[in-house]
């Protein structure tokens, strides 16, 4: 029998809360990307995040947590060999990945991919680093509109991303060219997690603007996930942000692109206003590509506070027989060296209106306790392979 009716899983993009034991072999000593934020600003306007019991899982800074918490909250580690939102998020819904998706953030992609792109496109390759977007369009796109070649670049993340003028390059083409890319990059020596289309118009420096044709070529799952199970089943399984990229479309039966982390919520507190029945799966990426990756503490210290506030709405909005559970993919503390990832646990945190109690968990050592309470809430088994223990009797 269905506890309840509609379950939120929101992922906070990359709010990890302490270094896991195996962080050194990930180069990542002693991060804890939402405890260092907390020590470097002391408090952080965060009064819904407090009362579910954020703070009693992770203190930090001048905060502690509260005596009477209303949610049930937990450290969960992550058991597949990554850091990268595509790895986080499938363990969530049952896969557990054992060989990690390739990143080029330091040196750039092998010459061996790059000639074999410039052979089967037909275009000379400019760029080829680790950059912001919108940087390198107004580095280098005067010279791909002149020569014809191509700007490929990468980040910290495990991508592979292509720009190209839309009046000069042409988006067919630019596709077309991604698409060579993703063939490309399903040696596993170069695989990526995504291939991104990044289409711009103008014809000067000052001039550059991206626009919404940008088009993901990601992998799809390793196998079928929850969210395949929740559908085949006859379940609404509703996309926000990144989902449906991150899923390649696998198992989701409706998506919402956000325009940003605040956007998101707001999404999300509109789901909430509708009758569906099923999983709303939202992932908030700006706390990790606008601050993480650039390590600006005070920007995802904002960011953080901007969602409490939306989580104060969504939490008046939430039904009695609303579950909803706040997690992340993996960490990135901005202030550690470099821009990457970092290896850490994540938070748990639930709460539904008729919860009889807060109170701490057990941790557990996979994200998929996530994917697997929501199966059994729903009465589905987990497809095969996959991995994850439902904990849901702990969740009433």
């Amino acid at each position: 029998m269905e506890r309840y009716k509609r379950i939120f899983v929101v992922v906070l993009d990359s709010l990890g809360i302490g270094a896991m034991p195996d962080a050194p072999e990930f180069g990542d000593m002693g991060v804890d990307t939402f405890g260092h934020i907390l020590e470097k600003m002391g408090t952080l306007e965060i009064p819904n995040l407090k009362k579910l019991g954020f703070l009693n899982l992770h203190p930090a800074g001048k905060m502690e947590g509260t005596e009477s918490p209303m949610g049930r909250y937990m450290r969960l580690g992550e058991a597949s060999n990554g850091k990268d939102t595509m790895t986080g998020h499938w363990e969530m819904m049952g896969i557990k990945t054992e060989t990690p998706f390739q990143t080029f953030t330091d040196i750039g992609f092998p010459p061996e991919l790059i000639a074999e792109l410039e052979k089967q496109c037909g275009k000379r390759v400019i760029g080829n680093k680790s950059a912001s977007g919108t940087a390198i369009i107004e580095e280098l796109g005067e010279e791909e509109i002149n020569t014809g070649a191509m700007i490929v670049y990468t980040s910290a993340d495990s991508v592979l991303q292509i720009c190209g003028n839309e009046e000069t390059f042409d988006l067919e083409n630019l596709y077309r060219c991604c698409e060579i890319a993703r063939k490309i990059t399903m040696k596993d020596e170069w695989k990526v997690g995504r291939v991104i289309a990044r289409p711009y118009v103008g014809k000067k420096k000052g001039e550059f603007k991206r626009t919404s044709n940008r088009h993901d070529y990601a992998l799809k799952p390793s196998k079928p996930t929850v969210l395949n199970a929740l559908k085949d089943a006859g379940f609404d399984v509703i996309g926000v942000g990144k989902i449906n990229d991150i899923f390649c479309g696998e198992g989701i039966t409706e998506t919402h692109r956000s325009e940003s982390s605040v956007h998101g919520m707001e999404q999300t507190i509109e789901i909430c206003k509708k009758d569906f029945h099923g999983l709303c799966f939202v992932n908030l990426v700006d706390f990790d590509a606008l601050w993480g990756h650039r390590r600006n503490v005070e920007g995802y210290g904002k960011e953080i506070e901007k969602f409490d506030k939306n989580l104060g709405v969504l939490l008046e909005e939430l039904k009695e027989d609303d579950l909803l559970v706040l997690t992340a993919d993996h960490g990135n503390d901005p202030t550690y060296s470099g821009t990457d990832h970092t290896r850490e646990y994540v938070p748990f945190v639930a709460y539904a209106k008729k919860m009889e109690h807060g109170g701490v968990l057990e941790n557990e050592d996979t994200f998929a306790v996530i994917g697997a309470s929501v199966a059994d809430n729903f009465g589905i088994d987990m497809p095969d392979g996959t991995i994850g223990k439902s904990i849901l009797e702990e969740l009433i």
